[in-house]
């Protein structure tokens, strides 16, 4: 691959609010969550545990992650995956207080980003979701009360003729320096 490869990719990527009616494949969904686990994590602690929902069981995370009316969108998602921190060595809870630095929280995202991509390599639609109700969640999921969830995602195919949104972003000078 390369970087206009890879840039395809990015552009193509979008937070994906409306899914088709067919259903992803189980082994898709394992698929882009095998390949997503392949990201980088400090001192390779692999902070993470990776929970894909589907089926009957989906309906108990949707609950908690359409309280109050949002994320409706997400009722005709393949998959919720969850993305739960796992656990990490003493050795980088060391380091996260000694370098001021919370590894696991950037762990946890670069994860999240892995996710996102191989999902959309795979052509399936995904969305990060932010809005959820974390006890209901570990609930749902039968997850202790110390586990923490970051981050959310709704897989699914895009709905047909879902369009690309065209990148909207600042000048490469204003966030961007060469030094």
């Amino acid at each position: 691959m390369n970087i206009q490869e890879l840039e395809k990719l990015y552009l193509q990527r979008q937070s994906c609010r409306e899914f088709s009616d067919m259903v992803v494949p189980n082994e898709v969904i394992c698929e882009i969550c095998r390949v997503a686990l392949l990201a980088p994590s400090a001192m390779n602690a692999q902070p993470w545990q990776l929970i894909a929902v589907t089926g009957e069981k989906k309906q108990a995370v949707l609950a908690a992650i359409q309280h109050l009316g949002m994320n409706k969108f997400a009722s005709k998602a393949s998959a919720i995956i969850v993305v739960a921190e796992g656990k990490n060595g003493g050795l980088m809870k060391v380091g996260a207080a000694f370098k001021e630095n919370e590894f696991v929280r950037n762990d946890l995202g670069i994860l999240t980003a892995h996710l996102v991509l191989a999902a959309e390599a795979a052509g399936l639609g995904s969305c990060i979701i932010g809005w959820r109700n974390e006890a209901k969640l570990r609930e749902a999921l039968g997850l202790g009360k110390n586990v923490k969830i970051p981050e959310v995602v709704a897989v699914g195919y895009p709905a047909e003729g879902y369009p690309v949104r065209e990148k909207k972003r600042k000048e490469l000078g204003e966030v961007f320096r060469l030094i």
